[in-house]
């Protein structure tokens, strides 16, 4: 199904725009890759908030329909992690609804997590918690998230966080929080407990989950398994300040040298191997072409693309020093040097054709920035020379394909076109390079770095499988342009027994339009805990007198 067309129209009427202030400091994005690390698993992650953590009520409320409490608690990931969290997002508020009378011996409680742009209790109350209660007898506990509400830092805009490692923050706390609340509902008797979020929501409402080490009922709604498509492939996209991201990127050597060493992109292999298996006759066919080619290919070439024949007529020390594995830095005469070489270069091939259009050849080598850095210097002679070279972000290793001066034909079976930028012949069609908006190597790496860092701290398959999966009903949209499904891992089979279900609308309308089966599906996930665990929530049900709300 394609991507909702409304979902795009929503997006481009709003005015937020994420990341204005760029990847946040390096030091700061490499705490939160380390402590990513200690959260995501359950055993190390439960030892970080103590059963009895302090919690206050503020205040106590009762109206026709419920009662309302509401309270506080200094959030534990600021405990942990000094600096990273703003000083009004430390800590932490949340509301409670309650029925004046339970209707039978459980007492069913579900934490709701806000969506991008939920700020405050009011929409979750109308839409979730109050519906809940009276369709289901099932109490809510509304979370206030980080940087939104009484939370959001006072330079910061409607919903637009500044920094990438803004919304790791946000996660984290997140994480710990929920840890705190059912914890609280422990100590109060509430039982069976449960999570639930909407988009963004719904994420986080699944990271939080993996770490609780009892049966907890599970229902994120409109979200999967990474937040990584969400920002580089979905209508979200636009809303990424690029610019701003790119500059730092290739500013700061810390990010591309320290930073991206220490990310993974998760799903590459899975999508991989979907393109493998959905192309296998070709890839068979062009494998044997690509030998047959290699094999002929007589002239040698060193691992970086540098022809050892010195087309360009180098000077003997820049000659050495570029075929070297030595990752220094160039001169400013080297660079001069290499600069008029280029030039030279482009006179040459404009007489010869190629299976790269010059034009595009030429545009790319104007288009570089001038570099000390010798890893960028090759990139610019590899292309001088009519070569395709790329540098992975997260192994630092050059990959050159010195045939057609593309890749081979089998890899284009084989990886996702989006990071390819030279020519491809898929089914007898030819596709020209595009060397405006993110295709150009130099952007696309920073778009890969952002895959990577949402990668590492967003998908599923970095955290702990829930207790019981069997509790979890995921409600997704089949048109959702927002959240990308095709090229992410499912979480069917991430979390084996879990449940997903699928919506014939997009983001915005399933929003609009099913918050009735939403609200459905938590109350069928309850009766299902309700089912499997009546004894322990029985024996959980002893209430403490002095904390008994």
């Amino acid at each position: 199904m394609p991507p909702s067309r409304l979902d795009g129209l929503y997006r481009s009427l709003l005015l937020t725009k994420f990341f204005c202030k760029g990847w946040g400091k390096p030091e700061n994005l490499q705490r939160l890759f380390e402590v990513r690390k200690i959260i995501s698993n359950r055993e190390s992650c439960s030892q970080l908030v103590p059963s009895n953590y302090p919690v206050e009520i503020t205040k106590e409320e009762k109206t026709s329909e419920c009662r309302i409490l509401e309270g506080k608690f200094v959030s534990p990931f600021s405990l942990y992690l000094p600096g990273l969290v703003p000083e009004e997002s430390q800590e932490a508020h949340f509301q409670v609804i309650l029925p004046h009378k339970w209707t039978d011996r459980f007492k069913p409680m579900c934490i709701h997590l806000a969506g991008t742009g939920d700020h405050y209790y009011w929409k979750r109350r109308t839409l979730a918690a109050k519906p809940l209660l009276k369709e289901g007898n099932i109490g809510t506990i509304i979370l206030e998230n980080p940087f939104y509400g009484v939370r959001k830092p006072k330079d910061q805009k409607r919903s637009s966080l500044h920094n990438v490692s803004d919304i790791f923050v946000m996660g984290g706390c997140l994480v710990l929080e929920c840890l705190v609340l059912l914890h609280w509902c422990e100590r109060n008797g509430y039982g069976p407990l449960g999570i639930t979020g909407l988009s963004m929501g719904g994420h986080m409402a699944s990271a939080a989950a993996t770490n609780w080490h009892k049966p907890l009922v599970l229902v994120p709604c409109l979200s999967w398994s990474t937040a990584s498509a969400v920002f580089t492939q979905g209508v979200m996209t636009q809303s990424v300040n690029w610019d701003i991201l790119e500059t730092q990127y290739f500013a700061d050597g810390n990010y591309r040298e320290r930073l991206a060493k220490m990310v993974t992109i998760v799903d590459d292999a899975f999508l991989a191997g979907q393109r493998f298996v959905k192309h296998f006759n070709e890839s068979i066919k062009e494998l044997q072409k690509d030998i047959k080619d290699t094999r002929e290919f007589q002239t040698k070439k060193d691992i970086f693309g540098v022809d050892r024949t010195n087309t360009l007529n180098l000077s003997p020390a820049l000659l050495e020093k570029l075929l070297s594995r030595d990752r220094g830095r160039l001169t400013t005469q080297e660079v001069n040097e290499l600069n008029e070489k280029i030039k030279e270069a482009q006179q040459r091939y404009r007489l010869k054709s190629n299976p790269v259009p010059e034009d595009a050849k030429i545009n790319r080598i104007r288009e570089l920035p001038k570099t000390n850095d010798l890893a960028a210097a090759l990139q610019i002679l590899s292309i001088a020379n009519g070569l395709t070279i790329y540098e992975p972000p997260s192994t630092g290793s050059v990959i050159t394909s010195a045939l057609y001066g593309g890749t081979t034909k089998l890899m284009s079976y084989i990886m996702p076109s989006s990071g390819d930028s030279t020519t491809q012949e898929l089914n007898g069609e030819s596709t020209e390079l595009d060397t405006s908006g993110k295709k150009a190597w130099w952007e696309n790496e920073a778009l890969q770095f952002m895959r990577g860092v949402m990668d590492e701290c967003t998908h599923l398959k970095n955290f702990s499988v829930p207790y019981d999966t069997s509790l979890i009903i995921a409600v997704c949209a089949k048109d959702d342009a927002y959240v990308p499904r095709e090229d992410c891992t499912s979480l069917e089979e991430i979390w084996p027994g879990a449940e997903v279900r699928y919506l014939d609308a997009g983001h915005v309308s399933a929003y609009v339009l099913h918050q009735k089966l939403f609200r459905s599906c938590i109350i069928e996930a309850f009766e299902r805990a309700k089912k499997l665990y009546a004894p322990s929530f029985d024996s959980s049900n002893r209430l403490s007198s002095s904390e008994e709300c």
